[in-house]
């Protein structure tokens, strides 16, 4: 068996959906699970699209989700250079070979011939043209033109491209180890271009190309790019290379939360969720988007709910370490189906990693979300208050807005059903017994509290709803007598008093009323 080497090739045109790091995550996992290689190649030949930033933003996506790289464009490796725009000369002499053993050939149409030949078409009612063996009798080609011509046009460095030749009375097969058997009819496939005009390779090209020179064993990529290896297989077999097709494993697709369609970039923005593992900031604001880290998950949280969209471990267990992962993961239990994207399960599984991480840690992602001046001390204690209650870190901040700054607004119901003005004089004798104790930790305040209630003979119910609706102005929350340690015996008085005012009104508006 080949050592297993595979590769992750994301094109740097902007910033990396979430489907994009599943593939990551499967090869990743694939090549720890049998000691082999993770290689990042940059597949950054379209030029035309192609967005400085993006390389940055792919590398820190794929360290913020703990995938290691074995060999990149950074880490170097013995079968580079890792982006393919360093590779132009490579590629050019695979595709040269392909036209002498006749499997390509030279192409000169125009973009606006092409166009034409599109236009009539159309016309002649298909809507699906393409260039394949019925319409390359009629383009500009060394298939069709004289060969002196086509020899001078190409000597003389006038624009050409070079497609590839399908033989169309064909039937590429191939086995893919998740969807077994798939077979493509070469009257079906066009004759895909292979050199572009500029010289730069297609992604067909350099895809076949690259992963021959690097030596890559298994190609687990998204299925939208399935019909695409009828041509790579050919390609394989047209530069006698048959022993070298690696092994492909196909992935179904992510689909949108009702199950009908593929999750894309914009569904983010309509369904209210990140589809981007980091936040992108685009000149253009409709194209900038928040990421599952800026939204408050954590890696190992996104790495666990994408593992599952489309994977099962065939057991009950859903929440895995990534070594856990690693030691369950197999090609042969990915299902063939999409996988609905679930962002309930992804808080789910947010909110289970958040609970286990000590307040500090959670502090440190939502610190600059939060004024310099709320100590780190503080906002980590915060964390640990609220961290049961909330999926997300940044829910901290909303939902626990209170340990935070005054109460903005009270539960009226719950204040015309728990307060008795009567029992405001005696309220503020604990407040004042309260201030006067020498350590103000949570578990002193309860003892305090406990002993006045049975000296003044009050029930738990007459005080303690009171104060978490003074201080907090809700019913729940985090223990009452940890939040008033938090906050201090002086924002103690200050709530309370606050408080008692506004009580007092919505009492007596409730008896006018």
């Amino acid at each position: 068996m080949k050592p297993v080497r595979v590769r992750f090739a994301p094109s740097p045109t902007g910033a990396l959906h979430i489907g994009g790091i599943r593939t990551a995550l499967y090869n990743y996992l694939f090549a720890r699970k049998h000691g082999g290689k993770f290689v990042l190649r940059l597949e950054d030949t379209d030029r035309t699209r192609f967005v400085p930033q993006a390389e940055t933003y792919i590398k820190d996506a794929l360290d913020w989700c703990g995938l290691q790289l074995d060999e990149g464009p950074d880490q170097g490796g013995s079968y580079g250079p890792y982006r393919q725009s360093e590779r132009k000369e490579i590629y050019k002499a695979f595709a040269e070979k392909m036209i002498a053993n006749g499997n390509a050939y030279f192409a000169i149409d125009t973009p606006e011939e092409l166009n034409a030949m599109r236009e009539a078409a159309k016309a002649a009612g298909n809507h699906s043209f393409k260039y394949d063996h019925t319409m390359r009798i009629n383009g500009r080609n060394s298939l069709s033109l004289d060969q002196a011509y086509i020899k001078e046009w190409v000597a003389s460095e006038k624009p050409y491209t070079i497609r590839l030749k399908i033989p169309e009375k064909e039937t590429i097969t191939f086995t893919d180890i998740v969807r077994g058997e798939v077979s493509f009819k070469g009257s079906e496939l066009d004759d895909k271009i292979l050199l572009k005009t500029d010289g730069m390779p297609t992604y067909h090209l350099a895809n076949i190309v690259d992963d021959f020179s690097m030596k890559i064993s298994h190609v687990i990529r998204g299925e939208e790019w399935l019909s695409s290896t009828a041509h790579h297989v050919l390609m394989y077999r047209a530069l006698n290379l048959e022993d070298h097709i690696p092994q492909f494993a196909h992935i179904p697709l992510i689909l949108k939360p009702t199950g009908k369609g593929k999750l894309s970039k914009r569904d983010g923005s309509k369904f209210g969720f990140p589809v981007f593992p980091l936040s992108w900031n685009a000149e253009n604001p409709e194209d900038s988007f928040e990421g599952f880290r800026e939204a408050g998950f954590l890696p190992e949280a996104l790495i666990n709910f994408l593992a599952f969209l489309g994977w099962n471990p065939g057991t009950e267990q859903e929440i895995f370490s990534m070594d856990q992962l690693i030691e369950a993961f197999s090609l042969n239990q990915i299902g063939k189906s999409g996988a609905r994207f679930d962002y309930d399960k992804a808080l789910w599984f947010n909110q289970h990693y958040l609970i286990g991480r000590q307040g500090i840690e959670i502090a440190k992602m939502i610190r600059n979300q939060v004024s310099d001046q709320i100590s780190d001390s503080y906002l980590s204690k915060a964390c640990d208050l609220m961290k049961e209650r909330v999926h997300r870190a940044n829910e901290v901040l909303d939902k626990g807005y209170f340990l935070f700054e005054p109460v903005k607004e009270y539960d009226q119901k719950n204040v015309r059903k728990r307060w008795k003005p009567e029992n405001q004089s005696t309220i503020e004798v604990l407040l004042t017994r309260l201030e006067g104790m020498q350590s103000y930790d949570a578990q002193d305040i309860e003892t305090m509290v406990k002993q006045y209630l049975e000296e003044t003979g009050l029930k738990f119910g007459d005080v303690l709803p009171v104060l978490r609706l003074g201080l907090a102005g809700i019913m729940n929350g985090p223990s009452i007598f940890d939040m008033m340690a938090l906050i201090g015996a002086d924002e103690v008085r200050s709530r309370m008093t606050r408080a008692f005012s506004v009580f007092n009104q919505i009492k007596k508006d409730a008896i006018q009323g």
